[in-house]
């Protein structure tokens, strides 16, 4: 039986460790975040969105990774630097991880698991795009790029992926974290 994912252990960016249970009866959006991208602007939504709905209660939890690109370069304490100074960032950010490939984390072993494909937005390209500079997923189910989102009920159960271009302001999205807020 796989662990649950609420129980999987994972360090804040300053190296306290947590797990997701610390966040338990909230609705949560896993991002893996990158400060050298060209999404790295959605820091900026995903700031707002936590700051709109915390209160309903939405966290938004921030997981750099660095296996796209190599666009998350940054030691913890710089990437932590960043988020503050040039984003203003109060939402939980955690310790740079593995997202897909070898080493991959644990809670993205589970997430992908969980939810194998993510939505993407009616028309969206950027698949298209990657593939342009010559980038694929190895693995259907693998993350796609930086900014992809998982989206965990309050129960603690993987309910949404949503593709990296879906922007935190996407009625896709909107609509997804309503549903769970409301449920």
């Amino acid at each position: 039986m796989s662990e649950h994912i609420e129980t999987i252990p994972v360090n804040l960016i300053n190296g306290e460790a947590t797990s997701l249970a610390a966040y338990r009866g909230k609705v949560l959006l896993v991002v893996n975040v990158a400060s050298a991208c060209g999404l790295t602007p959605q820091y900026e939504g995903l700031e707002k969105l936590h700051e709109e709905k915390e209160a309903e209660g939405l966290v938004v939890l921030g997981f750099p990774a660095n296996e796209f690109g190599a666009q998350e370069p940054g030691s913890n304490a710089e990437i932590a630097d960043f988020c503050t100074s040039k984003f203003s960032v109060r939402f939980p950010m955690f310790e740079k991880i593995v997202v897909k490939g070898p080493g991959q984390h644990p809670l993205y072993r589970q997430l992908v698991a969980a939810q194998p494909r993510a939505e993407e937005k009616p028309g969206s390209d950027f698949r298209a795009k990657l593939a342009g500079y010559g980038i694929k997923q190895e693995k259907p189910e693998d993350v796609l790029w930086n900014f992809e989102k998982f989206l965990i009920s309050k129960d603690g159960r993987v309910v949404g992926r949503f593709a990296p271009d879906t922007t935190p302001d996407d009625a896709i999205l909107a609509d997804a974290i309503e549903r769970e807020l409301r449920a």
